[in-house]
C-alpha cells in the first residue's frame, strides 16, 4: 500500500482498504485531495491517520450535494482534507466555519485549497470549539452540515450544542466512532495506551459512551456508517 494512503481505518485488511481505494477513489479523489493527502504524510507521517480517507472524502462529497449544502461548520481540521473536500462540493456562495486550535497543520493544506480556488468559501477561526459555538448559538447561527474530527472527550458537550446549530433536517457527522474497531473490544488496550497513543483508552470509552447516547437520542436520527474510522450520521427531526 502506497505510504501516503495510510489513514483512520477499521479495516484490518491492509489488501482491502488498498481495493476500496483503487475501485471507487482513485480516478475519483480530487489532484489537490491527493496532493494535501500526501504532503500531510511528508510533514506528520504517522499522524497522517488523523485525515479522514478518500472513500470517506468522495462519501462525504456526495452526501452535500444530495443535502444541497450550503453552510457547514467543521470543529478539527488538522491540514484540511476533509475541508477541501467540503469545499469542493458546497456551491461557489457557500460558507464553511472551521475551528481547530492549532494553525499549524491547516498551514500544510492551505495553499492547496488557494489553488483550488475555493478559499473565499472558508472562515477558519484558530480556537478551541467552545467559544466558537456559544458565540455561533449567540448570534443565532443556522447549519445544514456539520462534521466532527476533534478531541473525543468532548464529543458528547459537543453534541448538544450542535443540536442547537443544525437546522430542522440537516444534519451531523462525528468521525471515528469505531475507533480503530475497538470499540467491539471487551479488552482494555493498555499496550496502544502505553507505546502508542497517549488517551487511546479515554477517548475509547469517550466514543461508545457517545454511541450509546445517540442511540437513544429521540431529537435525532442516526446511521453509524462503517466506512473509514466509522463515521454517526445523525439528522435532526426535533
Amino acid at each position: 500500500m502506497a505510504d501516503a494512503l495510510v489513514c483512520k481505518t477499521i479495516l484490518k485488511s491492509e489488501a482491502l482498504q488498498q481495493y476500496i481505494y483503487d475501485v471507487s477513489a482513485k480516478g475519483r479523489e480530487h489532484k489537490l485531495l491527493k496532493e494535501i493527502r500526501e504532503a500531510t504524510f511528508k510533514r506528520y507521517r504517522w499522524q497522517a491517520i488523523m485525515a479522514v480517507s478518500p472513500d470517506q472524502g468522495l462519501f462525504l462529497s456526495i452526501l452535500l450535494k444530495l443535502m444541497n449544502a450550503k453552510k457547514t461548520l467543521e470543529i478539527g481540521v488538522f491540514t484540511g482534507y476533509s475541508l477541501l473536500t467540503t469545499a469542493l462540493a458546497l456551491p461557489d456562495d457557500g460558507k464553511i466555519i472551521a475551528v481547530d486550535p492549532k494553525r499549524e497543520a491547516y498551514e500544510i493544506g492551505l495553499p492547496f485549497i488557494r489553488e483550488a480556488g475555493v478559499a473565499h468559501k472558508i472562515n477558519y477561526i484558530e480556537s478551541e470549539a467552545f467559544p466558537v459555538l456559544d458565540e455561533l448559538l449567540k448570534n443565532g447561527e443556522q447549519f445544514d452540515f456539520v462534521f466532527v474530527d476533534a478531541d473525543k472527550p468532548n464529543y458528547k458537550k459537543y453534541h448538544e450544542k450542535l443540536l442547537k446549530l443544525v437546522k430542522l433536517g440537516g444534519a451531523i457527522a462525528y468521525d471515528n466512532t469505531l475507533w480503530f474497531g475497538t470499540v467491539a473490544d471487551k479488552e482494555e488496550d493498555d499496550l496502544v495506551e502505553t507505546t502508542y497513543w497517549k488517551g487511546f483508552t479515554e477517548s475509547k470509552h469517550a466514543i461508545m459512551d457517545l454511541n450509546s447516547s445517540l442511540a437513544s437520542d429521540p431529537r435525532i436520527e442516526v446511521s453509524q456508517i462503517s466506512i473509514g474510522d466509522g463515521v454517526t450520521l445523525c439528522r435532526r427531526i426535533v
